[in-house]
């Protein structure tokens, strides 16, 4: 009982550390433009007001970076599923030589700082006629995400039995069909939890997404390059609306997750 409650307190611990910082940068959205510059900031706002986001929304860019944000953390999500997926599923079933250095090289990968890589990729990328597009940058944040991807969705068709396949099989499906009828409702939760993994870390990259565009800035790259001209209202607003699209991506695909954790869906 007593362990019960040290992990209870740990719990609570844990969700106040993760969401007052997120509590207190929403309060300061909120408020007006005297409360954001008041000293010392109470934990309510003291007088709610949408100045600050309308400020936030108005200024030139900020809708634009915004659009390039999503559309290129879809395109990571698409491209690490579609790539990732396909990788794991052959490492979980079928059985080669190299597959164990194959795994190790995959975690390579995240080994080398993307700094090293700046010049080189910026060289290539203009070579290739993709600086400053939204590809060029989803291209980078696949890279990233990829690993991540290709390991959790091995270790997810790992846990599936090969049977189930099998007897599908048996059943007059032809290997595609039994992954597409079988595996793949299975395997959704675990999918479910890739996508939220490679669209948070496509949000949220700043590093490539500054190094790689000129115009076509996504949010984090557009709001680094404007925090030292910008007041204290657009700070704070800016950090809330870089919080929220990724708390609500991964409200709306929950229900796979309880489902991967053994949660019954309501």
């Amino acid at each position: 009982m007593n362990l019960r409650r040290l992990y209870m307190v740990l719990a609570v611990l844990l969700v106040v550390w993760v969401l007052l910082p997120i509590f207190l940068i929403a309060t300061l959205a909120f408020s007006d433009r005297p409360s954001v510059f008041a000293w010392p900031k109470g934990l309510l706002p003291q007088q709610f007001s949408l100045e600050t986001i309308s400020f936030f929304f108005g200024v030139e860019g900020v809708w634009r970076a915004i659009r390039n944000s999503l559309a290129v953390a879809a395109m990571t999500l698409v491209f690490s599923v579609l790539l990732g997926a396909p990788a794991g599923y052959a490492l979980a079933r079928y059985r080669f030589a190299g597959a164990d250095a194959y795994r190790l090289l995959i975690l390579m990968t995240r080994a080398f700082p993307l700094a090293i890589l700046a010049i080189p990729l910026a060289v290539r990328f203009i070579q290739l006629g993709i600086y400053d597009t939204l590809l060029g940058v989803a291209l980078v944040h696949t890279a990233l995400a990829l690993p991540f991807a290709v390991l959790v969705t091995s270790s997810l068709f790992l846990s599936i039995p090969k049977e189930l396949e099998e007897a599908a099989w048996t059943l007059g499906c032809n290997r595609l069909q039994a992954f597409l009828r079988v595996v793949l409702p299975l395997a959704l939760p675990g999918l479910a939890a890739t996508a939220i993994f490679a669209f948070v870390i496509s949000w949220n990259e700043v590093f490539a997404a500054t190094l790689l565009t000129l115009r076509e800035r996504t949010l984090p790259a557009f709001l680094l390059t404007s925090l030292n001209d910008s007041p204290l209202p657009f700070r704070f607003a800016g950090g809330f609306f870089l919080i929220v699209p990724a708390l609500v991506f991964i409200f709306v695909i929950r229900r796979y997750l309880f489902t991967l954790w053994g949660i019954a869906s309501r």
